[in-house]
């Protein structure tokens, strides 16, 4: 004996004249670094970017100007905002900058030397040494900044104070290029102690 489909057909009835058929959903993509940046508050906008660059002015000047419509745009406006910081502009940006870590497993005497190193360019500039070390591979990083303060402990003042505005403006620019990217890690500072 065969029996029947006891489950109600799936089929939709035929549309009734004049409707048209149901919309479909739409999957929207969940919005991008710079949208979310772009549509931050004010404050929140202001306090992600001082992960990017300590100077609140530089800060308060991007914020100001959202929304960017590229992330080259708001790159070009980074930029200008770090070529535009007064020198206590940028004694406060070099003040807030946390220290580089080395890698895992760098020698003591790598520590010892980078110490030794740093408290003389402390001594001679009364700041912070800091480097973009973006594009050097993390085993390369100790060398680097070491022969990087040994070169620049040659330099005068206001050279030197050149040379770490071009740094920290590099640094900035690769932070807020991570952040906006939406990279899960936060834009970390680069500075080698």
């Amino acid at each position: 004996m065969r029996r029947g489909s006891t489950l109600p057909s799936h089929r939709l009835p035929p549309p009734l004249h004049g409707h048209t058929a149901p919309p479909t959903r739409q999957h929207t993509q969940p919005p991008t670094g710079l949208e979310r940046f772009n549509s931050a508050a004010a404050g929140e906008a202001r306090r992600t970017l001082l992960t990017c660059c300590g100077s609140p002015r530089w800060a308060h000047r991007i914020a100001e100007h959202r929304p960017y419509p590229d992330v080259g745009s708001l790159l070009a406006a980074a930029d200008e905002a770090a070529y535009d910081l007064t020198p206590a502009d940028l004694a406060e940006a070099l003040a807030a900058e946390p220290l580089t870590l080395l890698p895992d497993g760098t020698h003591s005497a790598a520590h010892t030397a980078l110490s030794a190193a740093h408290a003389a360019y402390e001594s001679r500039f009364g700041h912070m040494f800091v480097i973009c070390l973006d594009d050097i591979a993390p085993e390369e990083t100790a060398d680097q900044v070491l022969a990087a303060i040994r070169s620049r402990l040659a330099n005068d003042t206001e050279e030197e104070r050149l040379l770490a505005a071009e740094e920290l403006r590099r640094l900035a620019r690769g932070r807020l290029r991570r952040l906006v990217r939406g990279s899960c890690e936060r834009p970390v500072a680069r500075r080698a102690r």
